[in-house]
């Protein structure tokens, strides 16, 4: 499998075509795999937004103040107004906020972004990464898209790329029926493929000024595999989302 970056993207602006963008600039093959981060999807849809935007209710004041006592640094309340215009649940209001955005994804601040931003001060997500990623795919010569973005993990340090949107593509490879070398049937094992594909393309973008927000991923092999759609778990098997609806920043 060999992965590379679309060379000489420019600086995204609101209704430009991603596709034409990297189907100018790279010899795709229908086999490749397009990997591209959410924040040019983002700046492409009109997703820039300025905090005036968001005029702050009673409860984002509340919120910006608290976080605001904890960190020692002021806190803006249109931020935490837009955090949860965004959010469908507010998993966790302290020390910072962890929510589930619209499209299921849960992640600090709804993943609104507030770098690389030259139009405006705040970046939304897309509002549904998967339709995003099916006009992509419509308009280059391939069968698979990706939308990847950054984010954290519980119980590790550092961010990893992530799979948000997918097109052409299960999101999972599911080994569940197969055996393992000893000719054991594997029970439980479902691959996030699509998450794989995006952290290994977020090794070649890069971060900060010197990314590039598309990768091609060529040669990669399905298999004969069964497939699944399920990325994000259901609230009633979701354990860790269970306990932090019972829990309670004290510090």
């Amino acid at each position: 499998m060999e992965l590379f970056a679309v060379p000489d993207l420019p600086e995204i602006r609101e209704g430009d075509d991603l596709a034409a963008m990297v189907r100018d600039r790279v010899d795709l093959r229908a086999d490749d795999v397009v990997c591209v981060a959410s924040t040019v999807v983002s700046k492409a849809e009109g997703r820039t937004f300025d905090l005036g935007d968001f005029p702050a209710g009673p409860r984002a004041r509340e919120i910006a103040a608290r976080l605001g006592a904890i960190s020692g640094e002021e806190k803006d309340p249109r931020f935490a107004q837009a955090v949860l215009e965004e959010s469908t649940e507010l998993l966790m209001e302290a020390p910072f906020l962890l929510t589930e955005t619209r499209f299921g994804h849960v992640g600090v601040n709804a993943g609104i972004d507030r770098s690389n931003v030259p139009d405006g001060d705040l970046l939304l997500l897309p509002e549904r990464p998967s339709e995003s990623a099916e006009r992509i795919r419509e308009g280059l010569p391939v069968d698979r898209v990706v939308v990847t973005d950054t984010c954290g993990r519980p119980f590790r340090h550092g961010q990893r790329g992530v799979a948000i949107g997918w097109a052409g593509m299960h999101a999972s490879r599911d080994w569940r029926g197969e055996t393992d070398r000893d000719g054991r049937e594997l029970g439980v094992t479902v691959e996030s493929v699509v998450d794989e594909l995006a952290a290994a393309s977020n090794l070649v973008a890069g971060e900060g000024d010197g990314g590039t927000p598309a990768v091609v991923v060529r040669d990669f092999e399905w298999g004969e595999h069964g497939g699944s759609d399920e990325l994000f778990r259901d609230v009633g098997g979701d354990f860790v989302r269970q306990a932090l609806r019972g829990w309670e920043f004290d510090g």
